[in-house]
């Protein structure tokens, strides 16, 4: 994803190394992110590159060990980071933790810190896997399309918001869904600048016919198009009704701005098309630091995964590919990135096959010989 923002991500001199964090999270994360940082490291070691990378203890495992899901040595390595390679948290057993401490060092407290007000989930789909998925080979042909999703508002973030008890001993749970115009420009801005280096298609998710906040999302994206970005085709699309053309039709999307619910459960659902969530990374990124950086945060889109966790079959790829749009975006790497990238292709096509990837019958490997083939990919 070679374009201008990508190349603001850093300041042209870079003064400095990358300084990288890895926080492997839960569940799968510590065995998916163990393969991210191989391929990472390969790669810095291949093009010489100004990477450091420190790796510290953050999820349930730190809780028990440490008493906080982000120990102090792990947050001060955080304030230390331009980029965070984090692997899931298991946000079922982090019930039991006090809620405070779910929200100061959980995942949504990190993203708060590094300043991130934009997530982007890029999805590709390779031909090798699309008897994987549900979709026909030829709809599945040439979809290349990217996800910016808002994270500053909407309802996760919203006040108010919390579980309330009324008369007669029922409960109520509210989560309250806004937006001020500052936000939906900052997040509609990146996505129309994105577009310039891509295909030159927006495509604007919401609900305006039955939400204000939809109202007032489309009117400010339109405004926004018609001031500033009007050589990128924009359209407006109702949600229910880009559900299922994601399925039916996803080649004609190119960017795909939505708000942090819509962006959340389109891009959870439209992993399908890759084959499984396990093949899908993303990143998030903050507005540039007075230093012309941007902090920034990569993890996979699957979740923990507990069922499976410690018995090494879980897919790393969108751990790997997570790494690549770090060497992209944070390193600064294209060449590397692209290499890497290019390795899990080949990987995939002399067979390599986790089990959420396979076909009934089709040999399968394990999460750290998917890794071995990423590797040889490499060189």
């Amino acid at each position: 994803m070679p374009d201008a923002i990508a190349r603001r991500v850093l300041p042209p001199d870079r003064p400095r190394p990358t300084r990288v964090l890895a926080l492997a999270g839960d569940g799968i994360g510590p065995e998916v992110t163990a393969e991210a940082l191989r391929v990472l490291r390969r790669a810095v070691a291949r093009h010489a590159l100004p990477v450091e990378v420190e790796e510290g203890a953050f999820g349930l495992a730190a809780w028990k060990a440490h008493g906080a899901l982000l120990p102090a040595a792990s947050r001060a390595a955080e304030a230390r980071a331009d980029a965070v390679l984090a692997g899931p948290l298991d946000s079922l057993d982090h019930t039991a933790i006090p809620m405070e401490e779910r929200r100061t060092g959980g995942m949504a407290a990190l993203r708060d810190r590094l300043g991130l007000f934009v997530s982007l989930r890029p999805l590709r789909t390779d031909p090798v896997l699309a008897e994987v998925t549900p979709h026909k080979a030829r709809v599945l042909d040439g979809v290349d399309l990217v996800f910016v999703r808002d994270l500053s508002g909407g309802a996760y973030l919203g006040q108010p918001r919390g579980i309330e008890h009324l008369a007669h001993g029922q409960r109520r749970g509210v989560d309250t869904h806004s937006y001020t115009e500052d936000q939906v420009v900052r997040t509609a801005r990146f996505a129309f600048a994105l577009a310039r280096g891509r295909r030159g298609r927006v495509t604007s998710v919401d609900k305006a016919n039955l939400m204000e906040s939809g109202a007032l999302w489309r009117q400010v994206v339109t405004a926004l198009h018609e001031d500033e970005f009007r050589d990128v085709a924009l359209e407006h699309m109702l949600a229910d009704a880009c559900a299922p053309l994601l399925a039916r039709d996803p080649a004609r999307f190119d960017v795909v701005l939505a708000d942090s619910l819509f962006g959340d459960v389109l891009s959870a659902g439209a992993a399908a098309l890759a084959g499984s969530p396990g093949m899908l990374p993303s990143l998030s990124l903050s507005r540039p630091l007075p230093d012309g950086r941007r902090r920034a945060l990569y993890e996979p889109v699957h979740g923990a995964a507990p069922g499976i966790a410690g018995k090494g079959v879980a897919n790393p790829i969108g751990a790997i590919l997570s790494a690549a749009l770090l060497l992209r975006w944070s390193v600064g790497a294209e060449a590397a990135a692209a290499e890497v990238e290019a390795a899990v292709a080949a990987a995939l096509a002399g067979g390599a096959r986790t089990a959420d990837i396979a076909l009934p019958g089709q040999p399968v490997v394990g999460t750290a010989a998917m890794g071995d083939a990423v590797l040889r990919g490499l060189g």
